[in-house]
């Protein structure tokens, strides 16, 4: 045994000794002495200091948005009645003895604490009943203030005898790119539920000459209307729509900017509809053949391809060929961003353009007047509002006039009468126009009233 333990102890001597003598003789350590030199090149790659949670969404607070919102945020039932023939007796005689109630659903936010909410025109489209449910559960019935089917903005209300919490519109063109945002609503039928998501894209346009906050918060069907509040619970939208090809939720989703659904709104409750201010210009599509050909397809900023008489365009001497660059202070790369801004103004409002004409950048101020012709859906009619002129020539001073007619409805004798009602709903503009000819159905009947330059009155209808 004694001997084991000398032998160990001096196998752990030799050890040391050869380790010592390895570090003192072979093994070079160098040193760096660091001293103030003014030759030297100081870089501060970061003035801000590293978290000890991490980077990214371990450092954003949702809690206080969250609670915030979901208080704010209803449930939104939808009771329509179903027309449609489900025999060929109905067909035949009408569907009037075989209706069936549909229930569809969706979300809204109030906006006031005296119960204005507001929610997506396509929740709300053709109700005969509404119905308001909040996040304590308490259900209220609920009366329609007004709608923009342009938008798809809608205004309903709701009397709770009490105060409601609410949200406060937040700017939406401040909101950046990468932004943290939340979706609040009720997809699927589910209460309150709040999904997290970044800001992927602004102005984006879907197709339908409008511009929405694209983001990937999840939203699902349920979700329109609801809100989409920024970190401080500021509402920043109205989430709308998905691009899936399932109808469910795929990664991408649509809001309405707060800045335009608060336009709407204020038009709504100040008008009784959306008062809408245009520039005068038509812009060049850039994927044609001969802006592909020039290179025009590859500017920044929207070129303008014509200018209308009459506008604040015009006015402005704005040409063919200039390009808009900024519009106030928001820069404008696609058309979309022009338009998303244009939606939040009104007529007499006034802009200021930045215009690169040949080279030469200088800011012009643009008064935005009121659009004086509208196509009509449906029958897509073009139509203006009267002029005196007009007024004395037909002897009426309501109506609007037709200044084109598609192929469909040439031969009809519609051209350059003034149409004075639809389905006996008497027509004072342009906008009543447009929203009672998007009411009529494809396949009922329709009846127009008009009148021609010698003051004589004719009716037609169309099956």
């Amino acid at each position: 045994m004694k001997k084991i333990a000398s032998t160990f102890f001096i196998a752990l001597i030799a050890g040391a000794i050869t380790l010592g003598s390895y570090k003192l003789f072979f093994e070079n350590t160098n040193y760096a002495v660091i001293s103030h030199n003014e030759g030297e090149s100081v870089f501060n790659t970061s003035l801000t200091p590293t978290s000890p949670k991490g980077s990214g969404i371990n450092e954003v607070d949702f809690t206080v948005a969250a609670e915030t919102t979901v208080n704010a945020v209803v449930h939104v039932k939808n009771v329509t009645i179903d027309r449609t023939p489900h025999s060929f007796m109905d067909f035949f005689y009408g569907s009037g003895g075989n209706q069936r109630p549909q229930v569809g659903t969706g979300s809204g936010v109030i906006i006031s604490q005296d119960g204005y909410i507001v929610t997506n025109n396509h929740v709300i489209s053709k109700a005969t009943k509404l119905q308001v449910t909040l996040n304590n559960n308490k259900t209220y019935d609920a009366e329609l203030v007004g709608t923009d089917p342009n938008s798809d903005i809608a205004l309903i209300k709701i009397d709770a005898g009490k105060n409601l919490p609410y949200l406060a519109f937040g700017d939406s063109d401040h909101v950046k790119i990468g932004e943290w945002v939340l979706a609040v609503g009720n997809p699927f039928n589910l209460t309150s539920t709040v999904t997290a998501g970044i800001v992927s894209a602004k102005a984006r346009d879907l197709g339908r000459n409008q511009s929405f906050i694209q983001t990937d918060a999840a939203v699902n069907p349920g979700n329109s209307g609801g809100a989409l509040v920024n970190t401080n619970g500021d509402l920043v939208g109205i989430n709308t729509a998905i691009t899936s090809q399932t109808g469910s939720y795929v990664g991408y989703s649509f809001a309405v900017p707060s800045n335009i659904a608060k336009k709407v709104v204020d038009d709504i409750l100040e008008y009784g509809n959306v008062q809408k201010g245009i520039l005068g210009i038509s812009a060049l599509n850039v994927n044609t053949p001969y802006a592909i050909e020039n290179g025009l397809n590859e500017i920044e900023g929207v070129y303008v391809s014509g200018v209308e008489e009459g506008t604040g365009a015009e006015e402005a001497e704005l040409q063919e060929g200039d390009i808009i660059k900024k519009i106030d202070e928001i820069k404008v790369r696609k058309f979309a961003d022009l338009t998303g801004y244009l939606s939040a103004k009104r007529p007499e409002d006034t802009v200021e353009l930045t215009i690169d004409r040949d080279g030469e950048i200088f800011t012009v101020p643009v008064v935005l007047k009121k659009r004086q012709t509208v196509i009509v859906p449906v029958m897509g009619l073009e139509v203006k509002n009267l002029t005196k002129e007009d007024m004395k020539k037909f002897k009426t001073k309501k109506g609007v006039k037709v200044v084109g007619v598609p192929e469909t409805y040439r031969g009809n004798g519609l051209e350059n009468k003034v149409l004075l009602s639809v389905n006996d709903n008497e027509i004072n503009d342009i906008e009543e126009a447009r929203a009672l000819f998007g009411s009529i159905s494809r396949y009922g009947r329709t009846s127009i009233t008009m009148v021609n330059e010698k003051g004589e009155r004719e009716r037609l209808i169309f099956q």
